[in-house]
């Protein structure tokens, strides 16, 4: 019967580790086995090298953070500036007539303010508090689709701004 204490490796699979720089009597004396200078030779190589290539802690910018390129940056637009249009429906355009947003913006609805007076907005998006604000005084709230559809903006931020 084999029991665990009987267990030994094949024959010949098991060698004695070489026992190298013991002097130059025999196999692994002098140089012991890593030739003659260079670095390989030596002991040991520099933490974080990368065999001549840009170490890693060069090529990473020293700076924190970094800019998202695909962000999407709306232009603000409270509801105290939407109570002074006098018309029934407010919507990008006429933002940008009154000169309070650039022509490509894409426009957000903040609740900073009142509305008194029942009207439809048409924008980009809105905040929770202007929404309910807008819907509260009797009106009704339009979202605009982006131009760059659901998915991920264009790597140049809206695509509209930067034109």
């Amino acid at each position: 019967m084999l029991r665990i204490h009987d267990l030994k490796p094949a024959a010949g699979s098991k060698r004695r580790a070489r026992r190298v720089a013991r002097g130059i009597g025999g196999k692994g004396g002098k140089t012991a086995g890593r030739g003659v200078k260079g670095q390989h030779a030596r002991d040991t190589i520099k933490p974080g090298f990368e065999g001549g290539q840009l170490p890693l802690t060069q090529r990473v910018p020293k700076l924190k953070g970094f800019t998202n390129p695909f962000r999407v940056a709306y232009a603000p637009v409270n509801l105290e500036v939407l109570d002074r249009f006098d018309a029934e429906e407010v919507d990008p355009s006429m933002l940008v007539e009154a000169g309070l947003v650039h022509k490509h913006a894409l426009v957000k609805v903040l609740g900073r303010g009142q509305i008194t007076k029942p009207m439809t907005v048409k924008a980009h998006a809105f905040s929770l508090s202007a929404r309910g604000a807008i819907e509260g005084a009797g009106g009704r709230v339009e979202v605009i689709p982006l131009p760059f559809g659901r998915g991920r903006p264009p790597s140049k931020g809206n695509a509209l701004t930067n034109r």
